[in-house]
């Protein structure tokens, strides 16, 4: 070996050396990061075919990096690093547990992203070839603020990817710099975001159908893939987006551009129906320009955490649709009036059985004056029932003449038909919105009362060896004691309301039947959706026991009478245009009916 054989090895040696202790990663300032080594190495992929010694010798340092973890880690939220690929390796929620692990009284965090099984890639187009930043091994530069890892490519150019995490929160700030790559830059980069999930709920077919792509278009038009529970579901959006989410049960994982939007993206939902780990495998493919990269301003938001409205309607403009508090419609009921509600009484309560009671109380103290209304019509309406009982022996069977001849009574009287009906409709959409919400509500979750350990799913307090058809194969007491509750309702409501002659339905056999009903379908749904069912039904009763009290039936019927002689001596009640439009559809019906006796008649002769 000659002279500048071993001149060059020396100096290579002392190269490396040097580099080893100058610019090696130092042991980071121990506040919100901390840092993990690892002895493993890896080389990064090349860009060119041949090297000059020098180039040589950078890629031979670089070879040498050894694999470092870097943890960011706030009150909320912990997320692990690693400078090979300048990736996330995981991200922890410290203050949420799986569902398994919640039963154990394990304290091990709910683990949202694993790279173990999921994957987070950035591709740059490169020199003509696409280039993964995962595939690349990085130096690490921490500091209480976050973490900047650099790679420089064999071309002596650097790409710089950055993470911050606040002091507390769910979100976690990433950036990428590629301005010095420059004309060698594409025009487009993609990024490939997948995730296999796991089960963190009890129910694990409700949490695969739950769990699905949701995205926002460029003009703030909310979209998601089908929450179809057993096929796959794939879309090309063509549009621009502001930020793409993969919605879990109860937390989501989402990534919003900052000042800029994803030129298209492909998204794809695969449910896995025979695997009881990975339940569903989200995927999305990203397109977004490189001019922010060249710019240095590519920089991105994470939110690692749970999807509850109060705390991720900050996050973005529209991203507290990611909560399904309700159809459209009902809103304004959810957002403005149950979640605020809600939570005003958890700041004061801490047991949501108790939180569950007075919610009702006060929903249904709100509600009282339309409560009091529709027990009046009733009251009206029994006091009627004889001239009614009267009407319906006169004319017989003809529902249709009988329909006409009691509307013609209300009409005597001063009785609009609908004003028992009025009050009872406006409450409907309250009932509505409390059945879309409490599936949805997080607040719920692994939150214990009475026999139920968690009010967010069904509450089984026995297994069945077979399962019934729509209902399953345990039993809910809450369920249970919602159905009986019902029934005792629709028993005392049957009792105080007289019979509706001409009604092509049973009304008061409905009021057992439909109980029976939900009973099927509310089975699997969550216990405190029950239960909120079953005190609503008890307040219900009491307040009309308690109505019934105040209400002097004597004196309605006195008002009933001196209506019907002021309305005579007027020469007849003013009809609405609704009784109008009701009698002449009545008489269009008894047309019809004449019409088709008479054609009998002739056919037979």
């Amino acid at each position: 070996m000659d002279r500048n054989s071993v001149t060059g090895i020396v100096l290579i040696l002392a190269m490396l050396l040097g580099y080893q202790y100058f610019f090696a990663p130092k042991e980071p300032i121990k506040s919100e990061t901390s840092v993990k080594a690892a002895s493993s190495t890896k080389k990064i992929d090349t860009l060119v075919s041949k090297a000059s010694p020098a180039q040589v010798i950078k890629d031979t340092a670089i070879a040498s990096i050894k694999e470092e973890t870097f943890v960011l880690e706030n009150k909320d939220i912990q997320v692990q690093l690693s400078n090979y690929g300048g990736k996330i390796v995981s991200v922890t929620l410290k203050n949420y547990e799986s569902y398994k692990n919640y039963n154990q009284g394990l304290k091990a965090g709910l683990k949202l992203f694993d790279a173990k099984k999921d994957q987070f890639d950035v591709e740059l187009p490169i020199s003509g070839k696409k280039v993964k930043l995962n595939d690349l091994t990085y130096q690490a530069k921490s500091s209480p603020q976050g973490v900047e890892f650099v790679s420089t490519l064999p071309t002596g150019k650097v790409i710089k990817q950055t993470y911050s995490l606040a002091k507390e929160g769910f979100e976690l700030n990433y950036g990428i710099d590629a301005k010095s790559l420059g004309t060698d830059l594409g025009a487009e980069y993609q990024i490939h975001w997948k995730e296999n999930i796991h089960q963190s709920e009890k129910d694990i077919a409700e949490e695969r159908k739950a769990t699905i792509n949701y995205l926002l278009h460029e003009d703030e038009e909310f979209d998601y893939l089908s929450e179809n529970p057993s096929a796959n579901e794939a879309d090309n959006i063509t549009s621009k987006l502001d930020w793409i989410t993969f919605k879990k049960k109860y937390f989501i994982t989402g990534l919003i551009p900052q000042g800029f939007q994803f030129q298209k993206a492909a998204l794809s939902s695969t449910p896995n129906l025979n695997d009881s780990l990975n339940i569903k495998t989200l995927d999305a493919n990203m397109v977004a320009s490189t001019q922010e990269l060249l710019q240095g301003k590519s920089n991105f938001k994470f939110y690692f955490g749970p999807n509850d409205y109060s705390i991720i309607k900050h996050v973005a403009p529209s991203f507290g649709k990611n909560v399904k508090l309700s159809y459209d419609f009902l809103l304004p009921i959810t957002r403005y009036i149950f979640v605020p509600l809600f939570d005003f009484l958890e700041s004061i309560v801490s047991n949501y059985g108790l939180l569950i009671v007075l919610l009702v109380l006060i929903i249904k103290t709100a509600l009282l004056p339309l409560t009091y209304k529709s027990y009046v019509s009733m009251a009206k309406t029994r006091i009627l029932a004889p001239e009614i009982a009267a009407i319906k022996e006169k004319i017989g069977d003809d529902a249709a003449k009988v329909q006409q001849e009691t509307m013609k009574l209300y009409g005597e009287v001063g009785v609009n038909p609908l004003s028992g009906c009025i009050p009872v409709l406006a409450t409907m959409p309250v009932l509505m919105a409390v059945f879309m919400l409490f599936p949805n509500l997080i607040n719920l979750r692994q939150e214990s009362f009475w026999w139920a350990n968690d009010l967010s799913t069904f509450d089984s307090v026995l297994d069945l060896p077979f399962a019934i058809p729509f209902y399953g194969s345990h039993v809910s007491m809450f369920c249970l004691l919602m159905t009986l509750s019902q029934l005792a309702y629709g028993y005392y409501n049957n009792q105080i309301t007289p019979d509706q002659p001409g009604q092509p339905i049973n009304m008061k056999m409905m009021a057992y039947v439909t109980p029976v009903i939900f009973m099927f379908v509310m089975n699997s749904f969550p216990a405190g959706l029950s239960f909120y069912y079953f005190v609503s039904n008890i307040v219900t009763i009491g307040q009309q026991l308690a109505i019934r009290k105040f209400v002097d039936e004597d004196k309605i019927k006195r008002l009933l009478d001196e209506n019907r002689k002021k309305i005579a001596a007027g020469g007849g009640a003013k009809k609405s245009r609704f009784s109008q439009y009701l009698q002449t559809q009545m008489k269009a019906v008894e047309e019809q009916q004449k019409e088709q006796k008479n054609s009998n008649t002739k056919k037979k002769k």
